[in-house]
């Protein structure tokens, strides 16, 4: 895997494309989930591509500083193609994602807003639920804090 991380007018044309298509592949026809995922929130936005040996976009994620989408900074719209998955590459996205937080805003408390039933991994990288759950597009989520 080659990890890049890029501010959103530093990508190029094949690169926002490949990632727009790997969302809407996974948060709407995967998940059957009609919601705008082109948000307005990709421009202050910093990307982080996970690039498989042959070039194919593997995984994502976006990445805030904070003040930007939370108080905190934040990862959201974190994402492994179906092609790559069960090789442990949500893991390895999210070791990058928290590396590059750290690089990028430096080490501060980090948010999210994470799918109910990813609990257990996102606790696994230290991340602790602040609330009850709630429904965003008919999917239960919570938000989490790493400290």
């Amino acid at each position: 895997m080659r990890w890049i991380t890029k501010p959103f007018h530093d990508l190029a044309l094949t690169e926002l494309y490949a990632l727009l298509q790997l969302r809407s592949e996974v948060f709407v026809v995967e998940q059957t989930c009609v919601f705008q995922d082109i948000d307005g929130q990709d421009e202050p936005a910093y990307h982080l591509l996970g690039l498989a040996e042959n070039g194919d976009l593997a995984a994502y994620a976006r990445l805030f500083d904070a003040g930007k989408s939370y108080e905190q900074v934040s990862i959201g719209r974190v994402v492994v193609s179906p092609k790559y998955r069960r090789y442990g590459l949500g893991r390895e996205l999210m070791q990058q994602a928290i590396a590059q937080c750290d690089t990028l805003f430096g080490p501060q408390p980090i948010k999210i807003g994470a799918q109910y039933y990813l609990r257990a991994f996102y606790q696994s990288f230290g991340f602790e639920q602040q609330d009850d759950i709630y429904l965003e597009d008919d999917i239960e989520h919570i938000h989490m804090l790493r400290p």
